[in-house]
């Protein structure tokens, strides 16, 4: 499997390069040369498999010429023995129609750990081949920040540098990031938002010496292994409400787009997906482009959904360049006046492949509480802020009712305790392998949030290539 760039000047590279890599040299991102393709007899032969066996079977083409089947077995044994629930990403029905597909039982209780648990496991086989190091530079939104730290925390040879908006990130969010030990973790808080953060670190990875000096890698979905490895769920959930036979949606709490672009990927690969609802909050450019073709970032809102305050959406470039004709050099130039002016519409082509199988629903602070509140009265089930932003999508959306909906729920509901209790009135305890969290020290630097101040603060503690 060759993998090519969004913006069409770098070169091809195989699984393991583009898993090290993160970013590609031309400042695009990577996808596959072409989609693999599952008839329905693989599919229906997906039924009654564990999660480690279902992923085998749908990343196998993904890390062909990479890993063979047996290492791919270790490495998905290895990162999902560490999840809580034994079918490790459990169905939980609502009503006749709504689902929910709980996400969270890995060790930082958020969905980012099943792509992440995994992506720990490749940088470390691919690195034991090698004779180097790595330096991973992240932003987080809340989530990443904390299960990309518990992957790699302790592992020879990588170094984590991971930045976060100081202040705009949950008490349990920050102290599951900031309470690790380890001498190759380091914490960042910066002065302004999650799009200040994100844009930093794709200046780094845009900086060629400095990306080479330290060997720069991501963990944000811009890495194409971690939006794989979330492929695996939309494929385990259908087939456990009737895939092949029957179609299903799904509604996804949508910040950067990952999560909900590996649901385009699974249904590229033959999936029956009915429909992908993109829910957001207030922070809504990406229903804007969705439903307007209005790709224009606006000033981004606090709000109790901290990781979905975001207005631009790094992975929305993957879903241009494929739906739009997978025109690299076009893309460059749509990119470049984006990054340039802050605003960009998208083309007619781009706008109608989309519009085949995305959806998209705006949801205030009101219409979450409300879902938060339905969850809890009508099926016992206290969810967390941003699933409630993805239920409420998904009880808005007209559909055929013989379609299963599927919401994903990406966080334990004890990641956002206030937020839930202001609108159940039951304030959910953490999980007792995370109970002792609140007793544990912090250790992070704050910095200013400019570009000058962050990559000096890199340079001085990274591990320079050999």
């Amino acid at each position: 499997m060759q993998y090519v760039s969004t913006r069409g000047s770098a070169p091809a590279l195989g699984f393991e390069d583009v898993t090290l890599a993160g970013l590609a040299s031309d400042g695009g991102l990577y996808v596959p040369e072409s989609w693999p393709s599952f008839s329905p007899d693989d599919i229906r032969a997906l039924s009654g498999l564990s999660y480690v066996e279902t992923a085998v079977r749908v990343m196998a083409p993904f890390v062909a010429g990479s890993l063979d089947e047996a290492e791919l077995r270790e490495l998905c044994q290895a990162a999902y023995g560490r999840f809580s629930h034994q079918a490790v990403v459990p169905l939980v029905q609502l009503d006749h129609r709504n689902w929910l597909l709980e996400l969270f039982h890995g060790p930082t209780l958020a969905f980012k750990d099943v792509a992440l648990q995994l992506l720990g496991q490749l940088f470390e086989r691919f690195l034991s081949r090698r004779d180097d190091h790595l330096t991973i530079v992240g932003a987080t939104s809340g989530d990443t920040g904390s299960a990309a730290i518990d992957a790699v925390a302790g592992r020879e040879k990588i170094d984590i540098f991971m930045l976060h908006p100081e202040g705009r990130v949950s008490d349990v969010q920050r102290r599951q990031m900031t309470t690790v030990r380890a001498p190759n973790v380091h914490n960042i808080a910066i002065e302004g938002s999650f799009d200040d953060a994100q844009a930093m670190v794709k200046r780094m990875f845009n900086d060629a010496d400095f990306k080479r000096r330290f060997n720069l890698s991501a963990v944000n979905s811009i890495n194409w292994a971690r939006l794989m490895a979330q492929v695996v769920y939309y494929f385990y959930a259908a087939v456990r409400l009737g895939a092949p036979e029957r179609p299903v949606a799904f509604s996804v709490p949508t910040g950067n787009f990952g999560d909900v672009f590996a649901g385009y990927v699974a249904a590229k690969m033959g999936l029956p997906v009915a429909k992908l609802i993109v829910a957001t909050n207030v922070n809504d450019i990406l229903h804007r482009a969705l439903s307007q073709g209005d790709y224009s970032q606006g000033q981004v809102v606090a709000t109790a959904t901290p990781s979905m305050d975001i207005q631009v959406s790094s992975n929305f470039e993957r879903l241009l360049f494929d739906a739009g004709g997978r025109d690299g050099l076009a893309l460059a130039a749509q990119m470049g006046g984006f990054e340039a002016t802050r605003a960009m519409r998208l083309t007619n082509a781009q706008q109608e492949g989309a519009a085949a199988l995305f959806t998209s629903a705006r949801i205030d602070a009101d219409g979450m509480t409300m879902a938060m509140r339905w969850a809890y009265d009508a099926a016992g089930q206290i969810i967390d802020p941003h699933s409630a932003i993805g239920l409420a999508a998904a009880q808005a959306t007209d559909l055929d009712p013989s379609i299963p909906v599927v919401t994903l729920a990406t966080a334990h509901a004890a990641k956002f305790r206030d937020a839930v209790e202001r609108a159940t009135g039951t304030r959910p305890p953490l999980p007792a392998r995370v109970g002792d969290l609140f007793a544990r020290e912090e250790h992070y630097v704050k910095l200013p949030g400019t570009f000058e101040a962050v990559t000096a603060y890199v340079a001085e503690r990274a591990t320079p290539r050999a």
